[in-house]
């Protein structure tokens, strides 16, 4: 990852809770040659320091080939993104974009049947109970969950580096900040939360 000075995140609680508000991650592993695949990744711990992340993949997904145990991949988690056009500067100025993202290196363990089961509960739990009427794994019919079991694979992915970055306009003069953050709040919703997290950066900063 490339990571300038200014805009380097190496602070475990940080990296934690970005990995926790981002789950949809690219996975990319070294096959015959670089393969990737995009799937929701969660968090199982709730300590910055020592947590397993965990997912699973549909076994016709290429990657199936090259997912064994004390394998390498790359997980790549990407916060909001943006172009900034330097018109909306006091000054002139190059164009730029602002991003956030985190990159976990971790080594593969493929789950037994009842780990995988109880990911997918917790999977399922985490995104149906903001719903308005959720319907929970344990409320799916058995017979469809036993056809669906054999059709996927679930894996542990215990990381052993993570790098974090975030150029969120840090350093630059406040009345150009909230210059940015106005056309932003004007655009669509990534640029919203784009603005959101402009915000929230420097005002830490501050």
């Amino acid at each position: 990852m490339y990571q300038p000075k200014k805009y380097k995140k190496q602070d475990p609680e940080y990296l934690f809770q970005f990995i926790k508000k981002h789950p949809f991650a690219a996975m990319v592993i070294n096959g015959k040659h670089l393969v990737a695949t995009h799937i929701p990744v969660l968090v199982a711990g709730e300590d910055s320091t020592n947590f397993r992340l965990y997912s699973h993949i549909a076994n016709h997904n290429e990657l199936l080939e090259f997912l064994e145990d004390d394998v390498e991949v790359l997980l790549l988690f990407q916060g909001a993104h943006g172009y900034i056009s330097s018109s909306w500067y006091q000054e002139k100025d190059i164009s730029t974009w602002n991003y956030s993202a985190v990159h976990v290196n971790a080594k593969i363990k493929i789950q037994r049947r009842e780990e995988l089961e109880n990911s997918l509960k917790q999977l399922v739990s985490t995104f149906e109970k903001v719903q308005e009427s959720p319907l929970y794994y344990e409320d799916i019919p058995k017979k469809m969950v036993e056809d669906h079991i054999p059709l996927i694979t679930g894996f542990w992915a215990d990381p052993f580096e993570i790098k974090g970055v975030a150029k969120l306009h840090q350093t630059f003069h406040k009345e150009d900040i909230a210059s940015v953050v106005k056309h932003l709040d004007n655009g669509n919703a990534l640029s919203k939360e784009l603005s959101k997290d402009i915000k929230d950066e420097n005002d830490r900063s501050n």
